[in-house]
């Protein structure tokens, strides 16, 4: 029977799933030496955290590791390729969940939502009503959205046809800018978005894509929503300027360290809203990833491979490794 590791809990529809094949176990804590204890022997590993290269060292029957979710990561591809592992995620799935969590914080950040029931639950009626003196519509406002993948276009979608907002984008793919919205240059978007959306994925090009110059280059008013990852965003940069007062405030989902301290600068902001890496995640989002990393693990358990497979060049190694 195959040994499944899974870094953290599934949905029981996936659970249910993978204990029919296999002898699934969860760590009891997704840290990397907990992972390496733990996960030793496992044919196929289900990612929900960072996975250390050490993890693919001496793992004769590891054959996948499958990521809950699209983001690639949390997976040291090379080392993986390098020991002959498959590597699948399952895309697209949880992009309309995030494009939902975008509108909802950009438009808290917008009407002033913090603010508000902070006053009226301390101060009262009149005084959570004073915040609304300055809040602003969203419609009307342009959104540029920087990385044009599935939740790219999710969130276009309902920016353009929900709210009517003007859509203006940048992507390392300028052909995958859909019609109604106009490609820029990211140096051209930060300078005429009301609203930065970042949803691309970390890579050494993207990293530090929001530095100080382009921070300085938003509008005054002008508020960040972070879905993509937390080394997109030069955080010295952003919190002297939420210091200053130079942008309008921010929406942080993604950090360069998870779980976020609480002693964190970001969270002496009123104008900031922290959320802890969950604009994907809901009920129905963590079926959908769920099942479908099962259903990869399924297919390289019957000897199959993935649909959704990322390291294609691995298989003639993989196939020396566990012959059909």
């Amino acid at each position: 029977m195959s040994f499944i590791f899974s870094t953290h809990p599934l949905h029981p529809a996936a659970e249910a799933m993978l204990q029919a094949a296999g002898d699934l176990r969860v760590a009891s804590a997704p840290d990397p030496e907990t992972l390496l204890r733990e996960g030793r022997g496992a044919g196929i590993i289900v990612v929900r955290a960072p996975i250390p290269p050490a993890f693919f060292e001496d793992a004769p029957a590891l054959r996948a590791a499958i990521r809950h979710g699209a983001g690639l990561d949390m997976v040291p591809m090379e080392a993986a390729t390098r020991a002959g592992v498959l590597v699948a995620n399952v895309p697209a799935v949880n992009a309309s969940t995030v494009a939902e969590h975008v509108i909802l914080v950009t438009l808290a950040l917008l009407r002033r939502f913090r603010q508000m029931d902070r006053e009226l639950r301390q101060d009262g009626w009149a005084a959570g009503r004073v915040q609304s003196d300055a809040a602003v519509d969203l419609g009307g406002r342009t959104m540029g959205i920087v990385g044009m993948g599935n939740v790219g276009k999710a969130i276009f979608k309902i920016a353009k046809f929900g709210f009517g907002l003007q859509v203006v984008a940048t992507s390392r793919s300028p052909e995958s800018v859909p019609e109604g919205a106009r490609f820029l240059s990211i140096d051209e978007l930060v300078a005429l978005a009301d609203i930065v959306v970042l949803c691309c994925p970390l890579t050494p090009e993207t990293t530090g894509l929001l530095n100080a110059g382009r921070i300085g280059r938003m509008k005054p008013a002008a508020i960040l929503v972070n879905v993509s990852r937390g080394l997109v965003v030069d955080d010295a940069a952003l919190i002297q300027a939420l210091r200053d007062g130079r942008i309008g405030g921010a929406a942080l989902d993604v950090f360069a360290t998870q779980p976020l301290p609480l002693d964190h600068p970001y969270f002496g902001f009123a104008n900031v809203i922290v959320t802890p890496h969950l604009a994907g995640l809901t009920e129905e989002s963590m079926m959908r990833m769920g099942t479908g990393a099962a259903s990869e693990a399924l297919r390289v358990i019957k000897g199959d491979l993935p649909v959704n497979l990322r390291n294609p060049e691995v298989v003639e190694h993989y196939r020396r490794r566990f012959p059909a």
